[in-house]
């Protein structure tokens, strides 16, 4: 079943799926959802929790064994199914379409992963799940929904913005629901619930001298090695995630690996990104820039730099996971990696 992510709150208020699926790749909104499934799962009585987490070396056997493995307990649980990847490959495809079929008594699977494309909405394994539980997906919020979706967030909190504030915050953040969320967060913080005006915003802002994320993402597209690993120190002095920091970059790079496919078989750089909904118009000139600079090769070889930081992130890997992010930053602005080797 289809529930949208606006509905779902509605939905948890009635009865719990055995199942339930979140695509897409917007991490606040995901990790949001995610978030409010297992409280309400937790107020139902799951009380247990298992973690898997998924990449190429994921042994699928895992998850029938987390379903089929009693609780010394016998306590409601979650399994929590983390995927890397939206392409589950052959075992995978073959253990979800098991779950499904057979779903344990006393067990929630909530699986989280990135967007799904039309051949995996239209594959076995997803039209299983489909059956047997909730499919979430995840769209970015952006064009005219950016606006409403600020000022309800900033009205949930107790915040009341004044007329110009919300347009200024629009421009601050340039979609990035992460740094909006934070953003909210420190005025709520700084002034407590009431009108916040546009000095006030200001002010906040003014305050802080955060680097954005995306704002290393375009420096990238641009070009500007110099100012990448500066923003990327930044990042790193004011204690920004190492796995926001990453999001951020290997999402670009998917896009720019997925467009330069197209320009590779004969379509031009316009033709490619003119029907991307995750591509905003004032960003085109930045993404084509960046695609002029490297083939198909040069991004799919990011990719694998993505996946070994990750790796480093989580300990699987020996080398400074912030030293290969300043490996890929500094790759994507076409020049090698500057005064550091990226590994220890």
């Amino acid at each position: 079943m289809r529930v949208r992510s606006h509905e779902l709150t509605t939905h948890l208020s009635k009865a719990l799926a055995p199942i339930y699926l979140l695509s897409g790749d917007e991490p606040l909104q995901l990790r949001e959802a995610a978030d409010c499934i297992r409280a309400r799962a937790k107020q139902q009585g799951y009380t247990g929790r298992d973690i898997l987490e998924v990449d190429a070396r994921f042994d699928w056997s895992q998850l029938m064994a987390e379903a089929n493995s009693l609780s010394l307990f016998a306590e409601q649980r979650i399994i929590d199914l983390r995927m890397a990847s939206s392409k589950p490959g052959i075992e995978g495809a073959r253990a979800l379409g098991e779950y499904a079929n057979r779903p344990p008594v006393d067990t929630l699977l909530l699986i989280t992963m990135p967007k799904l494309d039309r051949s995996q909405t239209s594959s076995k394994w997803f039209k299983h799940l489909d059956q047997a539980g909730v499919v979430v997906q995840i769209w970015p919020v952006e064009g005219a929904r950016l606006l409403p979706w600020l000022e309800h967030r900033m009205r949930n909190l107790g915040l009341t913005p004044a007329p110009e504030v919300i347009p200024m915050l629009a421009e601050r953040i340039e979609g990035n629901l992460l740094a909006a969320a934070q953003e909210i967060d420190k005025l709520l913080l700084l002034h407590g619930p009431g009108v916040i005006s546009p000095e006030q915003l200001a002010s906040s802002v003014a305050d802080s001298s955060r680097f954005d994320v995306y704002g290393l993402v375009d420096s990238a597209l641009a070009g500007q090695a110099a100012r990448c690993v500066r923003v990327l120190d930044g990042l790193r002095g004011e204690g920004t995630a190492a796995p926001v920091v990453l999001w951020a970059l290997s999402r670009e790079i998917r896009l720019l690996a997925s467009l330069s496919r197209e320009v590779e078989s004969g379509r031009s750089s316009q033709q490619a990104m003119a029907g991307r909904r995750d591509l905003w118009e004032k960003r085109k000139p930045l993404v084509s820039k960046g695609l002029g600079r490297m083939g198909t090769h040069g991004w799919q070889q990011l990719l694998q730099l993505c996946g070994r930081t990750d790796q480093a992130i989580k300990g699987q890997d020996p080398s400074d996971p912030w030293l290969l992010l300043q490996d890929i930053v500094t790759r994507m602005t076409g020049v090698p990696a500057i005064g550091h080797q990226a590994s220890t």
